[in-house]
């Protein structure tokens, strides 16, 4: 039941908060720099794919360690390193190769990914602790 509630909460924080922040703030961002590179809706196949493969990491890297332990503490500093190592590897590799990526790009998105991937463990985690 701890790990139903885990992947729950996490899921519906990540998805909820990312809902609302792509389009009011990272797609114009990235829009203002990228212009007719970027599509106009995301492909929905590998946004899906993202998501479950992403999720699947912040439980196994970060949720469910810090759940066994009892430790939402660590649930947070693991979330923060998994979200800065996987947006920081996107942002900085996509910054070394591509003309028009933007250093305003790479530290709003790895900003971005590393809170939200914090947060979003961390409040998993105390949810199932409190559900038992």
């Amino acid at each position: 039941m701890s790990l139903f509630v885990l992947v729950l909460v996490v899921a519906l924080i990540f998805l909820v908060a990312d809902a609302v922040m792509l389009p009011k703030v990272i797609k114009p961002l990235f829009a203002r720099h990228l212009g007719a590179a970027l599509l106009d809706r995301p492909r929905p196949l590998p946004a899906a794919l993202f998501y479950v493969l992403y999720l699947f990491g912040m439980i196994w890297f970060a949720g469910w360690p810090a759940l066994q332990s009892g430790a939402p503490v660590m649930a947070l500093v693991h979330g923060a390193i998994l979200g800065g190592v996987a947006y920081g590897t996107y942002e900085l590799v996509s910054w070394t190769v591509m003309r028009d990526w933007h250093p305003s790009m790479v530290a709003a998105d790895m900003a971005w990914g590393t809170g939200l991937t914090a947060v979003a463990c961390w409040c998993g985690v105390m949810v199932a602790l409190a559900l038992g």
